[in-house]
């Protein structure tokens, strides 16, 4: 009998990155440049992270996207052309496929895969990687590259499972498409999928049914092809454009208007904000310099977005249900494309949850304390379990039999947000204590696989084969996150930034606020042959 002389498939690598969207990509692109050998475990079927599944109505990014794309390219950012000021779902996928293909990053992907479990092995110095299909890799590095908002938060309310409809979530939207048209439809939840989807689905079903339990703020996008000559000016010094952005504490393009509202008389003050709101987007928040830091000039953000729903929203009660309350922008700011309009429509319907909450889910639709609404199909918008869902998710084993559920029971800690004590050469993109969701998060994510990169290069070159935070660092960069939140408004109410919406998840703000000074510090770090880790061969 003949030996069997079938090429047996790798399982030890130099580095395992977890995750293929914008992060794992870009990480793949890096490492595999260090002449690493690299694996992806990737649970979707193709690249793209939350691009991948959300492809709920009328997704979209809430950043411009001549900024939300790749900068390490040159010739990636002349070829590539948007089409829209803010690019739908469907072209951030294709342009992720794109950059897949033109960097030759599949061969190294593996697909329909979950990473189950990660142990760290003390004699060997290596990670052991348990996946879905029951194998196992091992690699020296490992990156979670696992996406801030990829792990979906699904309400427990009594009933879910009799209702002899169709549900859905958002964030695993069917990759054929939903039809509604001549539906009795429910949306539960108006975060920013609510408010990008409810607008899309009006238009379609019989009847909506949109389920509130805490009003937003949004602001218009005011989306629009783009202008070729615009792209024209972009691409002749991108550069300079990229450069402009890290001075923005979000990264991304605004005007930054340098004065207080509190020391602009009224008139001039609605005059500015009026001209933010008719430019559109997020950079309504660099509308004035003290909205995030005095409560008296937050709400006065907040009283003239109410004045526009008012102004917007035929029915004055209905106006009043749909004004927030709480501080402006303390929950992430929405950008929508006729959202309160909506409201005006005959076939929608808003059902506050603070007057008739829900009481369980039945066969036939949705009961509340104060009626039975008759549905055929349920749609669940209701975000995700942010910042940590997705890394919780992993049975993480560091040294010692160190867990990182048990690390982070009491809320997530990192040195930088790249890296857990106990947990060597394990690093997290975008992970909490990072600016992550309080900036552009491309940006975001080059920055910290340059940084990743740089460090696997330095420890080659010095000798090293491990790299570990230490405890007193993590410590004080923990209590340096909280300091600087609290000078700031964010923390003043229940948002996922503090894994509010999670029931019996800690209160923790979770990202740092201050994209430069965040990347100075990081640059220190490094510079000091990186101070606060624990390196050693």
């Amino acid at each position: 009998m003949n030996a069997d002389t079938t090429p047996k498939p790798r399982n030890d690598y130099d580095a395992v990155i977890v995750g293929a969207g914008f992060a794992g990509l870009y990480m793949l692109h890096r490492l595999r440049g260090l002449g690493l050998s690299v694996r992806v475990f990737e649970a979707g079927g193709g690249v793209g992270g939350t691009w991948y599944w959300n492809r709920y109505p009328g997704a979209r990014c809430d950043v411009e996207s001549m900024e939300y794309s790749y900068q390490f390219s040159e010739e990636l950012q002349q070829e590539w052309e948007w089409t829209e000021r803010y690019a739908p779902q469907a072209e951030i996928l294709s342009y992720l496929n794109h950059v897949a293909d033109r960097f030759e990053l599949r061969p190294d992907i593996q697909f329909d895969t979950r990473v189950e479990a990660l142990a760290f092995d003390e004699d060997s110095g290596k990670w052991t990687v348990t996946t879905s299909d029951g194998g196992q890799t091992t690699a020296r590095f490992c990156v979670l590259a696992t996406g801030c908002l990829s792990s979906p938060n699904l309400p427990q309310i009594k009933g879910m499972e009799s209702f002899g409809g169709a549900t859905y979530h958002t964030a695993k939207w069917p990759h054929d498409g939903v039809h509604f048209k001549g539906q009795r439809v429910a949306v539960i939840g108006t975060g920013s999928s609510g408010v990008q989807s409810i607008p899309v689905i009006a238009q379609e079903a019989a009847q909506l049914f949109v389920f509130q339990r805490t009003p937003v703020y949004s602001v218009p996008a005011q989306n629009t092809k783009l202008d070729p000559d615009y792209v024209a000016k972009v691409k002749a010094d991108y550069r300079g454009f990229r450069k402009e952005s890290w001075f923005h504490p979000f990264t991304f393009h605004a005007e930054l208007n340098n004065a207080a509202a509190l020391e602009t008389d009224e008139a001039e003050r609605d005059r500015v904000f009026d001209r933010y709101w008719q430019h559109g987007g997020l950079p309504f928040m660099a509308s004035f310099n003290d909205l995030f830091f005095n409560m008296e000039a937050n709400q006065t953000a907040a009283e003239f977005i109410r004045g526009k729903i008012r102004e917007i929203v035929h029915d004055p009660a209905l106006a009043e249900k749909l004004c927030p309350e709480q501080t402006f922008a303390c929950k992430r700011l929405c950008v929508d494309s006729g959202y309160y309009d909506t409201f005006n429509r005959p076939n929608v319907t808003l059902v506050d949850l603070n007057d008739e909450p829900i009481e369980e889910i039945v066969e036939t639709g949705i009961r509340t304390s104060a009626r039975t609404y008759a549905l055929d199909s349920i749609v669940f918008a209701t975000g995700f379990d942010a910042m940590t869902g997705a890394i919780l998710k992993i049975d993480i084993t560091g040294r010692n039999g160190a867990k990182m559920r048990e690390a982070w029971a009491a809320g997530p800690r990192t040195y930088l947000g790249l890296n857990v004590a106990g947990f060597p050469n394990l690093f997290t993109i975008t992970g909490p204590g990072s600016p992550s969701v309080l900036s552009n998060m491309v940006p975001s994510i080059e920055q910290h696989v340059n940084w990743i990169t740089d460090c696997v290069a330095y420890m080659a070159e010095h000798g090293y084969t491990r790299i570990e935070a230490t405890p007193a660092a993590q410590d004080a960069w923990v209590d340096h996150v909280n300091e600087i939140a609290s000078v700031t408004l964010f923390p003043s109410c229940n948002s996922w930034y503090l894994g509010a919406n999670v029931p019996g998840k800690p209160r923790v703000f979770m990202p740092y606020y201050g994209f430069q000074p965040y990347v100075q510090k990081c640059d220190e770090v490094a510079a000091k042959d990186y101070e606060g880790f624990r390196l050693s061969a």
